[in-house]
């Protein structure tokens, strides 16, 4: 049964529950008792019914759930006449399923299917001319065109003589390849760059991306199943329910003080409690950008010791930025930025949107270029004010103002250089990089005091660039060149540890974040295929929300076990009062109906749960490595 098709049966089993409980006591304050235990009979049924075929779905699932104690007490409540009683508990009972189910449906949204970020359609080369065609149909030695912005559809050889592709999404390589003529195309990566021509080499089916979706679908296959808290107290509950009432029958010879006793028992408490404070929980990790799936990933995720980090888009930007600027005859930092940020205006290219965006941060005016000519992959050349100006590779610029190409002993692996030349003369370099996002040294430094023991890096990226970009933050581990199914490995490798929470943003952490404890997707810019694999969603671009997440989720799983062991007390209280005849059973439904209302107004404190501010824990981890501030300098 479906999502939607399950929230509406128990929302209707509850509504007849309440009209029976309601329509009953109306005829009862009439006089016409007989046509009240008729309405409080047809309100019990339904929930009973739903409850003994939830019961056998559970044995032959080999679990043993709350249902059992629920369908005791409302079934020895009609044995024995008890129909108000037994009313009283359908309706808390319905309301407990309702609740939970509202738990996981408030937090969940439409997200994509995961094949939803490669085109249905591909567009082909067919007797000169152009035709779009499906997925399915396309074959290896196909040549198709490939336009700007487009995903690739399937593996295939570049047949143009350049191609930009941005694979991020695939590799974590954070900056955009430039894939020369008969170069290898991975599906999944998207054109960054003009249109480009390519030579299908597998069917879709067969291709880079599929083999990923197939991982995605393995891995929530071998998933163990999140049991919810409640289920995790209910056998204890139900024996110690079982022989209080057994022996009130036994040692009393009144089976009403049993029906009593199951009546108190009605584990209502752990019904109630869990799911109020779990959605309490669930609202108040969304007011910090924490959309999380359900009760069962936010009690996981309480419980998390082992962090696996994706780099880039996680603990990285994602996005080249300016990190130098260095002169070469003289000319100012700004003005090397400005006139090369005002000539890549024209330009789609990432590396040029990253230099432009860094012009306006810094309040520089940008005037309109003119007479501009790009060369996909390697520059823009065009007038700026009335100046000859040339951006783009090193080699690229070098050759056109005549001059050989520089050797940069000191650039950082993994960085990007972005030559500038003005009117005939190299005026200087833009040096840039993916660093790290800010905040991350504070981040983990709260993820550390919030219990995590272990925190990894796992990424598709070069090692080299992985310790350059990690150095300084005392990670437990950095895994770099990983493929998609060494990330899945490296998660069940580290379980040993604990549960295991994976973070990223690529389709290539898809599967990593499908067999995790809990898999977090960054959701702002991450794609649809992580975000549908995971568990939480961070709704903004931040991955500091991580630690209010974790915070929350610890104190709503706290605040929810609180309740359960208040009221369990309290109704074991009321058992033994019942055992004694203290109680009749509809004065123990009403005992009940005290006991829930308590739990649940503790349960919604959760709704006041106040989470460290990240920035709380910069003065103790100390600067930040990732901050960074842009240096000139002339050579």
């Amino acid at each position: 049964m479906d999502h939607s098709k399950n929230d509406r049966l128990k929302t209707a089993i509850l509504l007849v529950a309440m009209a029976g409980l309601v329509s009953g006591l109306a005829f009862y304050v009439i006089g016409r008792a007989d046509l009240a235990g008729a309405a409080w009979l047809i309100g019990v049924l339904p929930a009973l019914a739903a409850l003994l075929i939830e019961i056998l779905r559970s044995i032959g699932r080999g679990e043993v759930g709350l249902d059992i104690v629920a369908a005791l007490s409302m079934t020895a409540a009609l044995v024995f006449g008890e129909t108000l009683a037994a009313a009283v508990v359908a309706v808390m009972y319905s309301g407990g399923t309702f609740l939970e189910s509202f738990a996981e449906g408030r937090a969940r949204r439409e997200m994509h299917d995961l094949l939803s970020r490669v085109p249905r359609t591909a567009t082909r080369y067919l007797n000169g001319g152009l035709e779009d065609v499906p997925l399915d149909r396309i074959e290896a030695g196909d040549r198709l065109l490939i336009r700007q912005g487009d995903v690739v559809p399937v593996d295939g050889k570049v047949t143009s003589d350049a191609a930009f592709v941005d694979t991020s999404a695939l590799t974590g390589e954070s900056l955009p390849l430039r894939l020369s003529r008969g170069a290898e195309a991975m599906s999944g990566s998207t054109n960054a760059g003009d249109a480009f021509d390519l030579t299908a080499t597998r069917r879709a089916a067969e291709s880079t991306y599929a083999g990923i979706v197939r991982l995605v679908e393995e891995a929530q296959q071998s998933k163990a199943p999140m049991s919810r808290l409640a289920d995790r107290w209910s056998l204890g509950f139900l024996v110690v329910t079982v022989v209080i009432a057994f022996a009130a029958w036994r040692f009393t010879g009144d089976p009403i003080r049993a029906v009593a006793v199951l009546v108190v028992a009605t584990p209502c408490p752990l019904i109630l409690a869990v799911p109020v404070a779990l959605v309490a929980g669930l609202s108040r990790a969304a007011h910090f950008g924490v959309l999380i799936k359900g009760a069962g990933p936010l009690e996981t995720m309480a419980r998390i010791r082992t962090l696996i980090l994706d780099k880039t888009g996680t603990l990285t930007d994602g996005r080249p930025q300016i990190v130098s600027i260095d002169s070469h005859d003289g000319m100012s930092a700004d003005d090397i930025l400005r006139l090369a940020a005002a000539l890549d205006q024209a330009s789609k290219h990432p590396v040029a949107q990253a230099i432009v965006a860094a012009a306006k941060a810094r309040g520089l005016v940008l005037p309109v270029p003119s007479e501009v000519a790009e060369i996909p992959g390697e520059g823009v050349v065009g007038s700026v004010e009335g100046h000859k100006v040339i951006v783009g590779g090193d080699g690229f610029v070098a050759n056109r103002v005549g001059r050989p190409a520089g050797d940069h002993p000191g650039l950082a692996v993994g960085s990007v250089l972005v030559a500038v030349a003005v009117d005939g003369h190299m005026a200087g370099h833009l040096v840039m990089s993916d660093p790290l996002r800010k905040g991350t040294r504070a981040m983990l430094s709260g993820l550390r005091r919030e219990g995590i023991g272990r925190i990894l890096m796992a990424t598709g990226d070069r090692a080299e660039v992985a310790e350059r970009v990690t150095e300084g933050l005392g990670l437990d581990g950095v895994r770099a060149n990983l493929t998609p199914d060494q990330k899945v490995l490296l998660v069940l490798t580290e379980r040993k540890n604990g549960p295991v929470m994976m973070v990223g943003d690529g389709v290539n952490d898809a599967p990593a974040l499908a067999a995790a404890d809990v898999g977090v997707a960054m959701g702002a810019r991450g794609a649809a295929a992580s975000a549908e694999a995971a568990d939480v969603v961070l709704l903004v671009d931040r991955v500091d929300r991580l630690g209010p997440g974790i915070e929350i989720a610890r104190a709503a799983r706290r605040i929810a076990v609180e309740s359960v062991v208040a009221g369990i007390g309290l109704s074991v209280a009321g058992m033994i009062a019942a055992a004694f005849g203290y109680l009749t059973p509809v004065q123990g439904a009403l005992l009940q109906e005290v006991i829930d209302v308590a739990v649940i107004l503790n349960a919604l404190r959760a709704l006041r749960i106040r989470p460290h501010d990240p920035a709380d824990f910069e003065v103790a981890s100390g600067p930040e490595p990732d901050t960074i501030e842009l240096k000139e300098s002339v050579s």
